[in-house]
Parts: structure tokens; sequence; C-alpha cells
């Protein structure tokens, strides 16, 4: 594995290609830009390096050559795919490869440069991916905290929950649940509080969202 120092680090690359020459260009022209570049030979290299990384989600995007051996970028990506990882990944190909890469593509792959291509081109479409990656991010993030919210709730209070959502008036609840209706209202309250909403029709849109 290869790396290079960046000055501002505005985003991490998995770069791979199994030649050197091509590999260590492409690590110097992203570091230049300010990118940390993370540079592997092979396929089973960034997956070996990929293993030993404790924290999770891994930041940043896949820079990969479509022809390599032993293992092509074509299955690399299906292996990446199998171990959960949706990092956004830009695939490098020759005239010949575009069929596959168009497979790719319908499997989740962010974009393909075909050689030759030009410095900028590459670094944009690169900048392009990382903010994909930040967003993903980000959304997983809320996912996180929703679930756990929704995990800090009793039982009782998540049956409230689903009938304020489902726009059922207190006094209805509490006949469904054999309960007083200040009794909703309290679990509704905390409901709310747990959830950070202030409305049925935030609670509505919270849940549907999950």
């Amino acid at each position: 594995m290869s790396t290079a120092p960046a000055p501002i680090d505005k985003g991490i690359v998995y770069l791979v290609d199994d030649e050197a020459v091509v590999r260590d260009a492409l690590t110097f022209l992203l570091g230049s830009r300010g990118l940390l570049v993370y540079g592997f030979a092979s396929g089973p290299e960034l997956l070996t390096h990929l293993a030993e990384v404790p924290v999770r989600p891994v930041r940043g995007v896949f820079v990969v050559d479509v022809r390599m051996e032993p293992m092509s970028g074509l299955q690399l990506h299906e292996a990446l795919i199998a171990q959960g990882l949706r990092n956004p990944l830009l695939f490098l190909s020759g005239h010949g490869d575009i069929p596959m890469v168009v497979e790719a593509l319908k499997k989740g792959a962010f974009d393909f440069l075909e050689k030759p291509y030009s410095d900028n081109t590459l670094v944009d479409r690169i900048e392009q991916a990382l903010a994909v990656e930040s967003a993903m991010l980000a959304d997983d993030t809320r996912h996180a905290e929703r679930d756990a919210r929704l995990a800090s709730l009793s039982e009782r209070e998540r049956e409230v929950m689903q009938r304020v959502a489902a726009g059922k008036l207190n006094k209805v609840i509490a006949d469904e649940l054999h309960i007083a209706v200040r009794t909703v209202e309290v679990h509704r309250a905390r409901v709310f509080s747990k959830l950070g909403v202030r409305s049925a029709a935030e609670l509505a849109t919270l849940l549907a969202h999950g």
C-alpha cells in the first residue's frame, strides 16, 4: 500500500490499480489536490486493509481500475457490496470495458471515466463522489439517532405513538388501550419529547422515513 500526504484533508480516496506507474501518478495528483490517498496494487490488498480498519463506517470513496489481476475491478466492487460497503466507487476503464461498466453502474457504482481522461475531470468526479459519501454518512447518522430515540420508548409509549401517528384522537386511543385520556396525554408528551417532534404530522413523517 502507498499513501500520499495531504496538505488539506478534503477526503479519503482508496485507489486500486495494478500498474505502479499509473498508481503513483494518480496518488501524486490527488494528493496535490488536498486528498488523502491510499494506493493499492490489487483488490485483495485493499480488502485486507479494510478488514484491519477498526472503525465503521469506512470513510472515503473508491477509485478502481476495471482490468486487474488476480481480481478484476468488477469483482472487487461485488466484494465491497458483499461486505456492506456502500461508499461511492468510480471505475477507470478502457474503451472495451464499457459494457461491463454499464452493468456495474446498475449495481450501484458511482460512475466511470474512460481512458484517456483529463486530470481535472478525474478530480472533479472524485470530489462529487466525496460529497455524495458525506451526504450518505449524514443520512446514516440521522437514521442511527432516530433508531436510538425509538428504542428509548416503552411498550406503552410505542402503542400510543403508533396511534397518534395514524391521526387518532386521544379519546379514541384511550378507549382502544383501556386507559385514561390523561394517561394518553402523558404518554403522548413523552413520545414527542423523546423523539424530538412537536406534532402528530412530524411524528408520522419521522416514522415514514424509517
